[in-house]
């Protein structure tokens, strides 16, 4: 399906398809929380806390339990929750040797994870490139929705972008082999493995990523949405309906498109091409009010916080 195609559809089909079962999420009543992402230090959670934050998403994914629950503790004394750990890139695709110590260090991240109390772990599994990969306006993406496998990633002729469809397909299947393996260790934990996608050349549509984590038919594996990741391929609020309830955090991140779309720049949030009121109005159709965590900027920790309020106000 390619752009065109997609937001068509999406018009159509309203909130489009949506997974149940997305574990942390807030009552319907309740408000987005409010986070950023840093290193749990009573400093820290005090600026933050005074800047009218909830929490924090921490990148330290190598604490050992103790540690981990000795920064939960810190946390707690300033009414503040680490909510997730930021473990992020994963080499399962490079080979059996990198997809056990990838395995490995995921299962140290969500034994912190459950020491922090966050009830999630960002994972991105891995990459792929070094080919002919099309831009992103050209995509046309046709896949076996019974197996995921790729078949077609424009209109016409594939045979550019043949070392393209094998590298995914591949990449694809030995991810799925290292989640798996994660699965019973997430369950154990009570911690969800999210998934996110970040200009890794994989997943390069909603259906297609949707399709993705749906596969594992699993409340341990969802999805962990980048609000400015996705611009340049679609709109993040058609990204939001195509994922619907599979989406279990969200990270708060603008980007500015330039070239007719192909490209652009990250830049702080509500400076870019970001449709911030759509964005608010698909999250609220699939049910999601739970944390919002801004990642990147060189902003304020003051600013940040205005700015995102204004985000969660639907302005």
């Amino acid at each position: 399906m390619n752009r065109r195609q997609f937001l068509a559809a999406s018009a159509a089909a309203g909130i489009g398809v949506s997974f149940a079962g997305r574990l942390g999420a807030a009552e319907p009543d309740a408000k987005f929380r409010k986070a950023l992402i840093g290193v749990p230090t009573k400093d820290v959670f005090a600026a933050w806390r005074e800047a009218g934050f909830d929490g924090m998403e921490t990148n330290k994914w190598q604490a050992l339990p103790r540690e981990a629950a000795a920064a939960r503790e810190t946390a707690e004394s300033f009414e503040m929750r680490i909510h997730s750990v930021l473990f992020g890139w994963g080499k399962l695709n490079e080979g059996e040797t990198s997809l056990a110590e990838t395995v490995t260090q995921m299962k140290v991240a969500l034994r912190a994870a459950k020491g922090y109390g966050a009830d999630t772990v960002l994972f991105v599994p891995c990459r792929i490139g070094g080919m002919a990969i099309p831009r992103p306006s050209e995509f046309d993406v046709r896949f076996d929705e019974s197996t995921g496998r790729v078949e077609q990633v424009v209109a016409g002729d594939n045979s550019p972008y043949e070392k393209y469809i094998e590298a995914h397909n591949n990449a694809a299947a030995a991810s799925r082999q290292g989640i798996e393996q994660l699965i019973p260790v997430a369950e154990e934990a009570g911690v969800v493995i999210a998934l996110e996608n970040v200009w890794n050349n994989l997943w390069v549509m909603p259906d297609l990523f949707a399709n993705f984590v749906s596969s594992f038919d699993s409340p341990w594996v969802k999805a962990y949405f980048d609000i400015g990741n996705h611009v340049k391929y679609l709109p993040p609020q058609d990204w939001i309906r195509a994922l619907g309830k599979s989406i279990v955090k969200c990270h708060v991140k603008d980007f500015k498109l330039s070239d007719g779309g192909d490209g652009g720049e990250f830049c702080n949030i509500r400076e870019g091409s970001v449709d911030w009121p759509a964005v608010v109005k698909a999250l609220g159709e699939a049910g999601y009010n739970d944390w919002m965590t801004i990642e990147g900027g060189n902003l304020s920790v003051e600013e940040h916080s205005k700015r995102l309020d204004l985000i969660i106000a639907g302005k």
